[in-house]
């Protein structure tokens, strides 16, 4: 596997062996990444234009690209400079113009000899009451008309190359487009009636109707296929490595998991108990676990990863919870404490924080194996933070850890098992992109005693009555929270938002009530006004987005968000759950300027009609598309320029079991089917897979 196989050579010559491509043009296009002839394969036309030929022009739905024979007649010369030079035509039933501007008559005149017949190809416009068609596309002698395409499909363009060249390099490219040997599963291309690469290549560039140019189309549906499967392997490839990476198998005996069940004021919902036995049945295999834990906000996560924690414990090991802050750290900590006492286990911290005698002492009570759970940030992968027997590392995800980061851990050294917490409930299609080579349990079920959050959409113009309402609330000894928006991005105009909101709600609600949290504040002072707001000090929190990470205050039970209209679905969602966690009944007031958006208003009510994080999801994917919802540059999400994760949620799915299939029964991909796989990797430049393989 030591480099690209021959017969992809062509594919990835310079764009300058391509016809009708210079050094100019090629420097052109590496503007919109395509580098290599391979990349004007996959870049797939947007439209067709119809140029098939009519008779007439007559009773045509103008403005329409129309294709017809006509008999060329007088040629009327502009009058004056950049004026129209016109040539009258007849078709087989009525007659129209040329126009021209610009024009140079002697080429017109020995391009359009007068009563000669051409074939002409371009836009029909009604201008004054005059059929006219100005600088049409093709205009060619009857003989030569068949170079004319029935169908012409149009490309994305950048500045300075236009259609006709980049027509001419993908046909250049389609001629020296090899036939491939095929790596698709035999019984996905019998069911779906998919052309082999080779012919999908050439039908996708010669559409034949705008319904070849639809996701669903055979040829677009395989290239697309195609290239999730390319990804779904890299990621499959990451996996059976790191399973191959010796885990330790950790059975526990159910002996603390008992204690802690028995405490609890109810019974777990079904998808808990579903998700702690698949996770204990990972963890008492002797390949690593690499499981992703995902859970709308509220449905409980934390109990299961305590009973996996225990897990590790009852076999005699340790584990740890890693949070991306301290505060979120802290907050484990107070979540876990409870149950720990109902088991009897010691569970203790350790951040950034901790210093001197301190950290010594807790660190020689990790090594000697006192302590059962170590809950920290990412300070407990400092190299003097030794464990006796590491068995479990659960890590909550808010920082978006990645597989890259993922494969770093497991370098390490580490063969502990990993559990990886995400409570932004994904849709499907995207949790296979971002998270594909690990396996999935999820939490879709609330646990008892969550009280649902009235939702309520408000107009900015009834700001004091909301006040109010507040005032009322915080005299029957309730919180609130406050959220404004990040209005735009200069940090000093959202910090003057906040601390004009926070001036105004002290004014009404009086001194000591109202705290103040913000991007730009101290992280001491951040820390300090959260801790305020938890104990109860402060009743009101105003806040720009700083709080939607995962902080728990039981007692809050009002959530106001000012121009809600601006935030995402995905966030509004988030910062609602921050409420509704304590017995008292919840109210979020979605705050709106108007006039609203189209897309504002269906992702308020949206929010209004439902509290289904992965319904919410799945409408967001739809609404925003792939990219935007992580936020491409830092998600991890592979750019895709054929499949469409938003349309083609399936497809993904499909790719992802074929390609588990396919390296279950060829791990080192040797058999036909298995080379063909390879040649699909460096066809679609999976360099980091590659070099699994050749390394593996």
């Amino acid at each position: 596997m030591s480099g690209r196989p021959e017969i992809l050579f062509p594919l990835f010559a310079d764009l300058e062996t391509l016809e009708g491509i210079g050094p100019k043009t090629a420097r052109l296009l590496e503007q919109i990444e395509i580098a290599a002839p391979r990349d004007l394969l996959f870049s797939l036309p947007y439209s067709v234009v119809d140029r098939r030929r009519r008779d007439t022009v007559k009773g045509a739905d103008v403005p329409a690209t129309v294709t017809v024979e006509v008999t060329i007649g007088a040629h009327r010369p502009a009058r004056n400079k950049g004026g129209a030079y016109r040539v009258h035509v007849e078709d087989a039933e009525t007659d129209f113009q040329l126009v021209f501007f610009h024009a140079r008559g002697r080429y017109l005149e020995g391009q359009l000899p007068v009563g000669s017949r051409r074939v002409v190809s371009g836009k029909l416009e009604l201008f004054d009451g005059m059929l006219q068609m100005v600088h049409p596309d093709h205009m060619l002698p009857v003989e030569q008309a068949g170079e004319i395409p029935e169908f012409e499909p149009v490309y994305h363009l950048t500045q300075g190359v236009t259609q006709k060249t980049m027509a001419k390099a993908v046909g250049s490219t389609l001629n020296r487009a090899p036939e491939l040997a095929e790596w698709a599963d035999p019984e996905q291309i019998r069911s779906e009636s998919w052309p082999s690469w080779h012919e999908a290549v050439q039908q996708a560039h010669a559409p034949q109707g705008s319904d070849d140019l639809a996701p669903h189309a055979a040829a677009r549906a395989r290239l697309a296929y195609d290239e999730l499967l390319a990804h779904q392997l890299t990621l499959a490839l990451a996996r059976q490595r790191e399973r191959k990476a010796r885990g330790i198998v950790s059975e526990g005996n159910g002996r603390l998991r008992g204690k802690v069940l028995a405490g609890l004021p109810y019974r777990p919902t079904g998808a808990q108990q579903r998700a702690m036995e698949e996770i204990a049945a990972d963890m008492a295999r002797p390949e690593r676990m690499n499981r992703l834990l995902q859970g709308d906000v509220g449905a409980g996560k934390t109990l299961v990863a305590f009973m996996a924690l225990l897990v590790a414990v009852e076999a005699g090991g340790q584990g740890v919870m890693m949070a991306p802050t301290g505060i979120l750290a802290q907050q484990h900590l107070e979540g876990l404490k409870p149950m720990a006492e109902d088991a009897g286990v010691v569970v203790e911290l350790l951040t950034g924080r901790d210093k001197g005698r301190e950290r010594r002492a807790k660190l020689e009570a990790l090594a000697r194996g006192d302590i059962h759970i170590l809950v920290g940030t990412h300070a407990v992968f400092q190299a003097d933070v030794e464990f006796r027997d590491l068995r479990l590392a659960v890590i909550d995800e808010q920082h978006r850890f990645g597989v890259q980061q993922r494969l770093e851990l497991a370098q390490k050294g580490v063969a502990a098992d990993v559990l990886v917490m995400t409570a932004t409930p994904i849709p499907r299609s995207l949790a296979l992109a971002q998270y594909g080579d690990m396996d999935v349990s999820i939490l879709d079920e609330k646990p008892p005693g969550r009280k649902p959050i009235k939702t309520a959409i408000v107009g900015t113009d009834r700001l004091d009555e909301v006040i109010n309402h507040l005032r009322k609330a915080v005299a029957e000894g309730r919180q609130c929270y406050w959220v404004c928006p990040l209005v735009d991005e200069s940090e000093v105009s959202d910090l003057i938002a906040a601390e004009e909101r926070f001036k105004r709600l002290r004014a009404v609600l009086g001194d000591g009530v109202v705290g103040l949290v913000h991007g730009q504040m101290p992280v001491a002072d951040k820390d300090a006004a959260m801790a305020a707001f938890q104990a109860g000090e402060t009743q009101v929190l105003v806040a720009t987005t700083v709080i939607e990470v995962g902080v728990n205050v039981p007692n809050a039970t009002i959530m106001v968000i000012e121009r809600a209209e601006i935030f995402g679905l995905a966030q509004l969602h988030q910062l609602r759950g921050r409420v509704g966690r304590g017995e008292a009944a919840s109210t979020c007031l979605l705050m709106y300027q108007a006039p609203m958006t189209e897309g504002g208003r269906r992702r308020l009510e949206l929010l209004r009609e439902t509290e289904d994080g992965f319904r919410i999801a799945e409408t967001d994917l739809e609404m925003r598309g792939a990219g935007d919802m992580i936020g491409t540059a830092q998600s991890g999400l592979p750019k895709f320029r054929v499949a469409d994760l938003e349309r083609q949620a399936g497809l993904m799915a499909v790719a992802q079991s074929d390609a588990r299939a396919l390296l279950m029964a060829d791990p080192d991909l040797t058999s036909d089917r298995g080379q063909a796989a390879r040649v699909l990797l460096w066809l679609m430049r999976q360099d980091q897979a590659i070099r699994l393989i050749s390394v593996g």
